[in-house]
């Protein structure tokens, strides 16, 4: 009962962390809202790195239109001695300031002033102002200026010597730098729309909806795969986004190519799995018919028979081989010390090489030259080698031409190199290179490929390699295998004695080796 109550609380508790990341998924921004909240940022950055010169600016150019006033003022009553107190009050009013005075050095003379000037609380000086003071002063106006007084010293002009200097609230002054500022604020808005709009508009168009293209149609080809009109058409740009259009039209190219090749090689899988199953069981009741004829009085029928019977076991060792392919991978290499010239003499019979009138068949690898490597394995791999040869070689009608296959070997320390020549057309350009991959290296109509590439994989188990060298006439193939690496381990312990042992054995040879020198 307590299971059937829990269960409800947590497919309701799964959806709503579902929800929650429908939703959060679906709040996320875009790259385009980014790119224009961005933009906006930026723009609004700029504006306040130029705001700050600016206001103080400002601020400079409206204390130098008073101060300009007043030494205009001061210029045209410079010359009278009484000044009416109607004038004052004009002139007052027009510069906005409590008092005004001219300062010539040795005498300073008070031009016009209000019944009782207020406390002076800061003072400008124009003529020492530099540009950090100004940018100080500015902001130090807009925050505390409301209620201050502010005495201002600038150079007087109208030919006249020495410093205006004039008193005044400093209220008038913050009012008009707030409205700058304000002005300033909605003039950088407006700039910041207008940018972030052209900016965001070229870069939707240059960058992101070509990117939404190539996201698009990734997911598209990502459903269907093989389907060859999902594949991207490129554009035509010559800039790295062009350049992606491309690169992913290939790869989308050679995906698709390659998943098509791997149904049909699982489905050609399947089925020689199937025909396989019944041709084991139709040898089988050939070893068993042939059995038979080892008892026949025939001479060739007892001289056949046991070839015959070889050849089947082999046959029915490889269809073994393919209905097991599905559940392992290739049975590692059972090394042995083997004859190569035998295993080359057999090859020559299963393709009828020793008794051929059309070709003739050299095998010049030496009796006594021994290889460490799997007799069945090597058997396919020069099997399959000198089957291509041969299906080349009788290609060729003229009588004339001069039809050779050789196999010859040599060992260069624990390296055995055999080299499989032959006198036919070669290999042609357009096939080396894919020569050794499945289903692609075949120049014969008909034919799959898969001689070279089976020869291949066999070659690499025994740690070798095959290659396909440059002949002037015909094709040449050599292959390359080592010998086993020696376990040292292995090999003391086999010895029967400690490693302790061994090394007093090692120490006394090499005492023996070493004695007649020392002496």
């Amino acid at each position: 009962m307590r299971l059937k109550a829990v269960m409800p609380e947590t497919s309701e508790n799964s959806r709503s962390v579902d929800d929650v990341g429908e939703v959060t998924s679906r709040s996320r921004l875009g790259l385009s809202a980014k790119l224009l909240i961005l933009t906006v940022i930026f723009v609004m950055l700029s504006e306040v790195l130029i705001f700050v010169p600016s206001i103080a600016n400002f601020r400079n150019n409206w204390l130098s239109d008073r101060l300009r006033t007043a030494a205009v003022a001061a210029a045209v009553l410079a010359e009278s001695d009484v000044i009416s107190p109607a004038l004052q009050t004009r002139l007052l009013a027009a510069t906005g300031a409590s008092a005004i005075a001219l300062n010539d050095g040795p005498a300073r003379r008070l031009i016009a002033m209000n019944a009782m000037p207020p406390m002076v609380d800061e003072l400008v000086d124009m003529n020492t102002m530099d540009a950090t003071t100004a940018i100080l002063q500015s902001f130090d106006t807009l925050l505390y200026g409301e209620h201050r007084t502010l005495r201002a010293i600038g150079k007087a002009e109208m030919g006249m010597s020495g410093n205006i200097e004039i008193v005044m609230p400093e209220a008038p002054l913050r009012a008009a730098m707030l409205g700058f500022s304000w002005r300033i604020l909605l003039l950088s808005l407006v700039i910041s729309m207008v940018t972030a709009s052209l900016v965001y508009v070229s870069l939707r168009w240059l960058f992101v909806r070509p990117l939404q293209r190539l996201s698009a149609n990734m997911a598209r080809f990502g459903e269907a795969p093989q389907d060859a009109s999902r594949i991207i058409e490129p554009s035509g740009r010559a800039d790295e986004i062009g350049d992606a259009e491309k690169r992913l039209a290939t790869m989308q190219t050679t995906l698709g190519q390659t998943l098509h090749q791997q149904r049909r090689l699982a489905d050609l899988g399947l089925a020689v799995s199937k025909i396989n199953h019944d041709l084991r069981n139709l040898l089988a009741s050939a070893q068993l018919f042939l059995e038979r004829l080892e008892t026949s009085p025939d001479p060739l029928a007892a001289r056949l028979a046991p070839k015959i019977v070889s050849t089947l076991d082999r046959a029915v060792g490889y269809t073994r081989a393919v209905l097991s392919y599905g559940r392992a991978q290739e049975a590692p290499p059972a090394r042995r010390l083997v004859h190569l010239s035998r295993i080359a003499d057999d090859v020559a019979q299963v393709l009828g090489l020793s008794d051929s009138d059309t070709i003739t068949w050299e095998n010049r690898v030496d009796a006594d030259m021994e290889i460490d490597a799997d007799p069945e394995q090597i058997f396919r791999v020069l099997m399959n080698i000198c089957r291509n040869a041969v299906q080349a070689l009788k290609g060729e009608d003229d009588p004339a031409v001069v039809k050779r296959l050789a196999v010859e070997a040599e060992r260069h320390g624990s390296v055995v190199t055999i080299r499989i020549n032959d006198t036919g057309p070669g290999v042609p350009a357009a096939v080396r290179p894919n020569l050794f991959q499945a289903f692609r290296a075949s120049a014969r109509p008909g034919g799959t490929g898969l001689g070279l590439a089976i020869a291949s994989e066999l070659v690499r188990a025994h740690g070798g390699e095959i290659v396909l060298e440059d002949a002037t006439v015909g094709a040449s193939f050599r292959i390359t295998l080592p010998d086993r690496p020696l376990d040292l381990a292995r090999a003391r312990a086999s010895q029967g004695g400690t490693s302790g042992s061994l090394r007093q054995n090692e120490g006394k040879s090499a005492e023996r080796a070493d004695g007649p020198a020392l002496n």
